[in-house]
């Protein structure tokens, strides 16, 4: 079987892994759009999984990518699989592409070992930036927005490390058993890996609905419960967060009203205050009725990339995270998910992500977070840190 697969999980309900592609589609650079748009309404009446990297920003808009690319994924990649089978939340398999046969069967139990697995990693994280140099870019970003050029922006920094070696599978469920992400996902595309503990939704269309929800304001777990409930409270009454959520909630409804029914654009939940393993969230949840003649290539040139991780205005958070980022963000914050025959499809995030090339041993594991005129640089650093706390201790596993 080719090395390209991908295996998703809610952590909650259901958990689908699809795999041996019989049609591939991947593009580097180019029309990667339209053609990634075309190859998807191609094969509308089979299931397609695969990856949309944030760089394809670059044609949605006037925009570049020039910063230094550790893992070098394409910038799209999909594949129809011969077999996509789904556990439920009893851990009951079912097929709900390809039959039961003894290759696929082989493929499921070699892949499901791997979750008994203990991985052996030694693997530091090194910051691409001290925290001094982090702490400039902050505050010349925060001028940017007293010019009034920006309201928000997405700024992201960049943790890794060369020379290093993982098993990637058994890595993948012990960062899975850490954070319990509601969007957890591992991908394999040709010697470069996705290990994902999203808890982000990006996009999700069921019927003529879409369904986003994006993220902005973090808290760290507490110790204790009554430490931890305490956290919990100043997340949902700090102004500040509080700002940084509305923003992106009114930039995502802009974006829905493009392709969407008039007057359907509606939030459906403001502020929700989710408990994750290691962080608490304040999650929206923004729906819009469209069209069934809207396109994917329509959806995509009006949502991608996701609000949470631009800022706003999009077009000038863009351009001021690749003058001010040092690293190229590749499949970070870009999305993985999956069409169904039907029409309906599922994509995350990608945050809380270990990226790894075989090749060239490499892995990237960058984090970020909202930057407006009332953040702190400090405790944006602070942020950081609590965000790459899990990957970091899955890579040290020792």
């Amino acid at each position: 079987m080719k090395n390209i697969y991908t295996y998703l999980t809610n952590n909650k309900t259901q958990s689908i892994l699809a795999f041996d592609p019989i049609s591939i589609f991947e593009c580097k650079d180019g029309r990667c759009l339209k053609e990634a748009a075309d190859f998807l309404e191609k094969h509308t009446e089979d299931y397609r999984f695969g990856y949309i990297s944030y760089d394809l920003k670059n044609e949605v808009e006037d925009l570049k990518s020039q910063n230094l690319d550790r893992i070098q994924f394409p910038t799209v990649g999909f594949f129809v699989p011969k077999y996509v089978v789904e556990w439920n939340e009893d851990e009951k398999l079912n097929f709900l592409k390809g039959k039961a046969d003894q290759k696929a069967l082989d493929f499921i139990a070699q892949f499901e070992r791997n979750k008994d697995i203990l991985p052996i990693n030694n693997v530091e994280l090194k910051p691409g930036l001290s925290k001094t140099e982090y702490i400039s870019k902050i505050d010349e970003l925060q001028k940017e927005i007293q010019y009034g050029n920006i309201y928000e922006v997405t700024y992201c920094q960049e943790f890794f490390a060369e020379n290093c070696e993982i098993a990637v599978l058994p890595t993948y469920f012990e960062l899975n058993k850490k954070t319990k992400a509601s969007f957890s996902c591992f991908l394999g595309w040709n010697g470069k890996y996705l290990l994902s503990a999203s808890p982000e939704r990006f996009l999700k269309r069921e019927g003529e609905q879409l369904i986003s929800q994006p993220i902005k304001g973090t808290a760290k777990r507490g110790s204790t419960p009554k430490e931890d409930l305490k956290l919990k409270t100043d997340l949902l009454s700090s102004e500040k967060e509080r700002a940084e959520n509305v923003m992106i909630v009114d930039l995502v409804r802009n974006d829905l009203s493009r392709i969407a029914k008039r007057n359907s654009v509606k939030v459906d939940e403001l502020f929700g205050v989710y408990t994750f393993e290691t962080v608490h969230q304040l999650i929206s949840t923004i729906s819009a009725e469209i069209d069934k003649s809207v396109s994917i290539l329509d959806i995509l040139k009006a949502l991608f990339p996701m609000g949470s991780m631009t800022g706003a205005p999009k077009i000038s958070a863009m351009q001021l995270i690749e003058k001010h980022e040092t690293f190229k963000r590749g499949l970070y914050s870009g999305s993985v998910g999956y069409f169904k025959p039907n029409g309906d499809f599922d994509f995350n995030v990608i945050i809380r992500s270990i990226l790894y090339n075989e090749k060239n041993k490499t892995i990237s594991c960058p984090v970020g977070g909202a930057i407006t005129l009332k953040s702190s640089p400090e405790m944006e650093y602070e942020e950081c840190l609590v965000k790459v706390k899990a990957l970091k201790e899955t890579l040290q596993s020792k």
